[in-house]
């Protein structure tokens, strides 16, 4: 029996109700691509490949891989990758044409930057459905005003369409963590809803503005734009970061563009 690994953050599902909710809100079918990152156990890649009939699985621990071999040994159509999810290129897998669906029971450790890993590689990405900590799901689709509202929102709401579905309690799993989970999905956008000129300059400027969440936009951001610019933008910079919409950002981000571009 293997025993779950702190370093790699491993809580098994084992909950038969909560594996089939999953199943149910992904609703794979045969000759669909599906990618699942850290099948563990292999208790939720059994459903999934009864539905799509052949997918792959990205595993970290080498000490899974056999048991999964084995498990899925009979019924086949698994290939597994015993490798890093952070640095893995999953653009790699989708040569047919047919887009990524990802599926994850996400370790709470890496579940930030493995989602802005994945982001980078949207464009061969269909959908993503995610098994995380509450509190992250929460940030995901939190809008301006709420205090879950912040640049991990933001950045993931520029790219995809966020839909929390529903929570999971600590004994779904083994060892039972200390908090709820959630499941996400996220569905990436062809286009954005508002396009920036410069995609880095907009995560520059969210990641500015939220470095001190407490302090104001004319404080955060003074040494990107000056308040006159902010003002021309019909923003007050008295405001707190939490307040902005996405567009708003955009506004400011292309305003950063123009700075930038413009000749000296």
């Amino acid at each position: 029996m293997h025993r779950a690994r702190k370093r790699f953050g491993q809580n098994f599902l084992h909950d038969q109700g909560v594996i089939s909710g999953i199943v149910a809100a992904i609703r794979p079918r045969e000759g669909e691509h599906l990618v699942e990152i850290g099948p563990g156990m292999g208790a939720m890649t059994e459903p999934l490949l009864e539905g799509c009939k052949a997918m792959d699985a990205v595993e970290l621990d080498r000490d899974l891989i056999p048991g999964l071999r084995a498990q899925f040994a009979v019924q086949g159509g698994l290939t597994l990758h015993n490798a890093d999810a952070l640095k893995f290129d999953f653009c790699a897998l989708a040569t047919d044409g047919r887009p990524l669906r990802v599926v994850g029971n996400l370790p709470y450790n890496i579940s930030t930057p493995l989602i802005f890993h994945l982001l980078g590689q949207s464009h061969c990405i269909q959908d993503m459905h995610f098994m995380l900590q509450q509190e992250v799901v929460d940030r995901l689709a939190a809008g301006p005003g709420n205090g879950d509202y912040g640049r991990l929102g933001i950045m993931v709401q520029y790219r995809c369409r966020v839909e929390k579905l529903f929570t999971v309690p600590p004994g779904a799993f083994n060892p039972p963590p200390k908090v709820y989970s959630a499941i996400v999905r996220l569905t990436p956008y062809a286009e954005p809803p508002v396009a920036a000129k410069d995609d880095r300059l907009l995560a520059q400027v969210v990641t500015t503005a939220f470095q001190q969440r407490r302090k104001t936009l004319r404080n955060n951001l003074k040494k990107l734009l000056p308040v006159d610019t902010i003002e021309a933008l019909g923003i007050d910079p008295a405001r707190r970061p939490e307040t902005l919409t996405l567009e708003e950002y955009v506004r400011l981000a292309d305003a950063l563009y123009q700075t930038n571009h413009s000749p000296r």
